[in-house]
């Protein structure tokens, strides 16, 4: 009877080691699949980015402004052809070769040798005025690529707005859509009641297709937003499902158009660009100056002739009479003129941009005013009396109707005047040349 007993007990506990362990391979089992469904769900969520995380990624991924950057390497490029020296000249000369008769004799007392080696000597400090001259167009063209930057910071802040106007859109007509279908609902319940005629029914309910129309046209709108953003940015730079962080606000801006004067002459690169171009048209003038100077030919020739070996000294110049680069002088002094007209220009342009984006921001910060100070919450109030009234048969259709028509419209055009207030806001950002205003 023991050895039964014995073998009962061990049977028990290898069958409790066993259950153990598969309870131990599930539970590894149910993390593993936990921990996949994890980083599957964060592998799926959408990115999401701000305004200057978007203004960031255009400036490292824009293609177009990659290839603007590049006009800068080309330009420091022709730095190190500017300051290129001339090559030496080396001439080998070997003359009256006997073909009869050809000892070693001979071709002693008879041949001519000649090796020789020339340089050219500039004058006029030609290669010092050719470096500052590329100098000077390297710096211009880096105050061009950075106005390209700021051209497209502000296209990617105006797009940006543009998608949050379409994403607030978006849920404005959600919102619409998803109130109304409860009023036709109630409409319905009051038609099966008798409370209302058919004929109000239908109109109803014809009134909701608007709303989902203006859904799916929200909708589109979205999506060719964050498209056309997406272009700015960089094609491969976001996925295709990214959002956007942020809604639109308002931002009151409290600096002086004096001192946002002051800040974009100091500021915008376009000005900064044209004021270097005088620097750089007189680099050029006095290039041309530096050209007008003959250069210095200096050749020593070793001769080997009639078993004498000699050596030459020659020296070479091209005398000035006719050619002294006097047109190019000329040239480059009308365009120091030029450059000196088109930096004035650009300093006007500068001041007439401010001052332009300034009342642009002042007029829509006006109309932003009247909506919060009176008028979105005197269109809600009238939408809900209405529709209160409405439904206790105080008020007709056509009242309510009226009412819900001007709440859409007066949110709408509180959207689209903040809209338009934000790229306002990034017009004169744009303007003075810097997005820390003053």
């Amino acid at each position: 009877m023991a050895q039964p007993h014995y073998f009962g007990t061990e049977v028990s506990s290898t069958n409790r080691r066993i259950h153990r362990a598969s309870q131990c391979r599930k539970a590894q089992l149910v993390c593993a699949i936990g921990v996949m469904y994890a980083i599957a769900a964060v592998a799926q969520t959408p990115p999401r980015i701000t305004l200057d995380q978007a203004i960031d990624l255009a400036i490292q991924h824009n293609h177009a402004l990659k290839a603007a950057r590049t006009q800068i390497q080309q330009s420091q490029a022709q730095e190190i052809t500017a300051a290129i020296r001339p090559n030496p000249l080396l001439s080998i000369n070997d003359l009256f070769i006997p073909f009869t008769a050809a000892t070693a004799d001979n071709i002693n007392t008879i041949s001519e040798f000649d090796l020789g080696v020339g340089y050219t000597f500039e004058r006029g400090q030609k290669r010092k005025r050719r470096i500052q001259a590329a100098r000077d167009q390297t710096t211009v063209t880096e105050s061009q690529v950075a106005d390209a930057e700021r051209t497209l910071a502000f296209n990617v802040g105006q797009q940006f707005v543009n998608a949050l106007l379409a994403k607030a859109n978006l849920e404005l007509a959600t919102q619409d859509l998803e109130s109304f279908q409860q009023t036709v609902n109630i409409g319905e319940v009051q038609y099966k009641a008798g409370q209302i005629s058919e004929g109000d029914f239908l109109k109803i309910k014809l009134q909701l297709l608007q709303f989902q129309n203006d859904k799916s046209a929200a909708q589109l709108a979205q999506v060719q937003a964050l498209a056309a953003l997406r272009q700015l940015l960089g094609y491969e730079s976001v996925p295709a499902n990214y959002e956007l962080e942020g809604d639109l606000a308002y931002q009151p801006v409290n600096a002086g158009l004096m001192d946002l004067e002051a800040k974009a002459l100091t500021s915008r690169p376009d000005l900064r660009a044209a004021e270097q171009g005088i620097t750089a048209a007189k680099s050029q003038n006095r290039l041309a100056i530096a050209n007008g100077k003959r250069d210095f030919n200096s050749t020593f020739q070793y001769s080997h002739l009639s078993g004498l070996n000699t050596g030459d000294l020659l020296f070479s110049m091209e005398l000035p009479i006719f050619d002294r680069n006097q047109g190019e002088i000329a040239r480059t002094r009308y365009a120091i003129t030029q450059s000196d007209e088109t930096a004035r220009e650009a300093k006007e342009t500068v001041m007439t941009d401010v001052r332009s984006a300034y009342e642009s921001l002042t007029t829509n910060q006006q109309i932003v005013q009247l909506y919060l100070n009176g008028y979105l919450k005197q269109a809600q109030d009238s939408r809900d009396i209405s529709a209160y009234a409405y439904q206790r048969g105080a008020a007709s259709l056509l009242d309510f109707l009226d009412a819900e028509r001007s709440y859409r419209a007066s949110q709408l055009g509180y959207r689209q005047a903040l809209a338009a207030y934000m790229v306002a806001l990034e017009q004169l950002r744009q303007a003075v040349g810097t997005r820390s205003l003053p």
